[in-house]
């Protein structure tokens, strides 16, 4: 986080800065750099983020990796299946239809490398099953890094922590 003194006021962002500086017949690109700032009179401090907000980065980036894992294509019978939300409503409606027709049925699938190969209801079932085995530990080891950002007292130690899966 940066702050910005100029003609004794101090401005929390560029944008603010420049709109000062704009009154002044001044106009400052956004990417400004400080060493320019500088030869305008403008004070740059470089403050860092206060713990909380880079611990809410953080465990908000520790989520979005922790989701998108969860839409991985997952691995069954040697094979790679999508997981995504569509492939999802497909599996399930899937399940249905081979379950109506009887035990053993099958129909051709088409793997998140585009080859085919038959399913039967059990087998789609049992990639639901390896999917919730994936998404368990997945949460698991989100809640421990969770647990490592909330106990780091230094930006360092927030920065260092992963997901390990």
């Amino acid at each position: 986080m940066n702050t910005y003194t100029y003609k004794a006021n101090i401005y929390g962002n560029l944008y603010d800065l420049s709109e000062a500086l704009g009154k002044d017949g001044i106009f400052i690109p956004l990417s400004i750099s400080d060493d320019t700032l500088q030869e305008l009179s403008v004070v740059v401090i470089h403050a860092e983020e206060p713990i909380e907000i880079l611990r809410e980065r953080k465990i908000m980036e520790l989520k979005r990796l922790r989701d998108s894992k969860e839409v991985e294509p997952i691995e069954y019978k040697g094979y790679s299946f999508d997981y995504d939300e569509k492939a999802r409503d497909r599996i399930n409606a899937a399940i249905i239809a081979l379950s109506l027709q009887g035990e053993g049925a099958t129909i051709e699938w088409t793997t998140a490398d585009n080859s085919d190969t038959p399913v039967t209801a059990n087998d789609l079932k049992m990639l639901i099953a390896a999917v919730a085995v994936r998404s368990n530990k997945l949460h698991t080891a989100y809640r421990v890094a969770k647990e490592k950002v909330e106990a780091a007292t230094t930006a360092a130690e927030v920065e260092t922590v992963t997901m390990e899966v």
